[in-house]
């Protein structure tokens, strides 16, 4: 049944979603308050007093760092998550993952959050949305194929020349069903895309009767934009029926927010040029981001060496200083980890996860030590994990969406207590989103909407 457009206008919360990692969580909340939903982005779990603050809600997201957990981790963090949300009643809760699904048995795992999640929802549906157009990620029969940077060669996931050797969870197998089975999703059936071309009667007697067989979960195609109404459709009237659990990208609330004709959402604005000056910090350089900090040339570097950076606290107060002396003097800063041959390096270059972790958590530490002795307006982090760990050193409670700067890239508000970070405009960046110009469009401003 098609959902009307005042049950979309209504104050009744539709989605509630906890994005596995920051940079991911903010793309949703554009993705939302593009598509004309009330949104906000909570930076942990909200208390009382910020949900009354927040008002009437469609759509109430919780930032998160699941995707750099171990399961029994993910069990701590997602548990309470699964409470609030069922508390709330929202329909529809939705584990947000990375576009590129990346995550392994041991670390990020997907099966370990849905299991965690499902018994919060109930439903018999566990919709899997595969793929994101707009970010050039494409599901096609249960195989993801993935864009490199912003106009390079599409490849499927496994053949990719940056998520095949991922240094965590490199992705080695594109089918998403076999992916998952190795994450405890033994059983999951799947909807191609050549099905949405039936009747909605036909699509649901198919849907039905995969549900009979009591899969894990059902992986949907999306392979042009043009899916995401359908597989909405499916996911909206079921969980009217009862709250249910959709996992995937930021397609989820697209496919919602296409069956419910509410892709027009608030005039986008142009972003003015920074008042001030402006800091990125980079600790996770893919190669499209090391191409983005080349062509970065508005900017100081100041190189970071990563080794010291994670175990040196003195090394840490050393380079905070320095930067916040920089821009005391008016200079837009870049600073990014290296190792000890000023090579540029990731934060998760080391043997461990927890070794990459660690340079994440000292990364947020040095931005929280600059910050609380340079506060600026404009700030620009890099790097998923870089982002999760950097904006929970803030004392700091909210994001609301502000206006966007590439697809899957969003200029955000900081919303904190504290009078001088409160208002800060900030921009979170995973490895693959993003022109080869975007910090100098950080800086700049975008005369048009993206």
């Amino acid at each position: 049944m098609q959902a009307s457009h005042q049950e979309n206008e209504d104050s009744t919360l539709k989605i509630a979603y906890y994005g596995d990692d920051f940079t991911g969580a903010t793309d949703t909340l554009a993705t939302a308050a593009r598509a004309g939903l009330r949104t906000l982005l909570f930076l942990g779990l909200p208390t009382a007093a910020q949900l009354e603050r927040a008002g009437p809600l469609d759509c109430l997201g919780i930032a998160g760092a699941a995707r750099a957990m171990t399961p029994a981790e993910m069990q701590v963090e997602l548990e309470p998550v699964g409470r609030l949300f069922a508390a709330l009643g929202s329909p529809v809760v939705h584990y947000k993952t990375c576009s590129t699904f990346d995550s392994a048995p041991h670390i990020g795992s997907i099966g370990a959050a849905l299991r965690i999640l499902r018994p919060h929802a109930g439903n018999a549906l566990v919709p899997i949305v595969g793929g994101q157009p707009n970010l050039r990620r494409y599901c096609v029969f249960g195989n993801l194929f993935a864009g490199t940077g912003s106009d390079g060669a599409i490849s499927r996931l496994d053949r990719h020349p940056t998520m095949r050797q991922h240094p965590i969870t490199p992705m080695h197998e594109a089918d998403l069903r076999l992916h998952l089975a190795q994450q405890g999703l033994e059983h999951v059936s799947a909807i191609a895309y050549p099905d949405y071309e039936q009747a909605e009667e036909a699509l649901d007697r198919q849907l039905d009767a995969l549900l009979a067989q009591g899969p894990d979960a059902v992986l949907f195609d999306i392979a042009h934009p043009d899916n995401l109404a359908a597989v909405g459709r499916l996911i909206w009237q079921h969980a009217r029926r009862q709250r249910l659990l959709a996992v995937g990208p930021s397609s989820v609330v697209q496919a919602l927010a296409a069956h419910w004709q509410s892709g027009a959402g608030p005039a986008q604005t142009a972003i003015a040029p920074a008042q001030g000056p402006v800091l990125v910090l980079a600790g996770s350089l893919s190669p499209l981001t090391a191409r983005q900090v080349k062509a970065a040339t508005s900017y100081e570097h100041l190189a970071l060496d990563a080794a010291r950076l994670a175990g040196d606290e003195n090394y840490r107060m050393q380079m905070a200083h320095q930067i916040a002396s920089r821009l005391d003097q008016g200079a837009h800063v870049l600073a990014c980890t290296s190792g000890a041959d000023g090579a540029t390096v990731t934060t998760d270059t080391s043997s461990s996860p927890t070794d990459g972790r660690a340079l994440a958590q000292a990364c947020g530490d040095l931005l929280a030590r600059v910050l609380a002795t340079r506060p600026i307006r404009r700030l620009g982090i890099a790097g998923g994990d870089t982002s999760s760990h950097a904006v929970q050193a803030l004392q700091a409670w909210g994001l609301s969406y502000r206006a966007p700067l590439a697809p899957g890239v969003a200029l955000c508000r900081l919303h904190s207590e504290q009078a001088s970070l409160d208002g800060l405009e900030i921009m979170l960046k995973g490895g693959q989103m993003g022109s080869d110009t975007l910090f100098e469009e950080l800086l700049t401003g975008t005369p048009l909407p993206v």
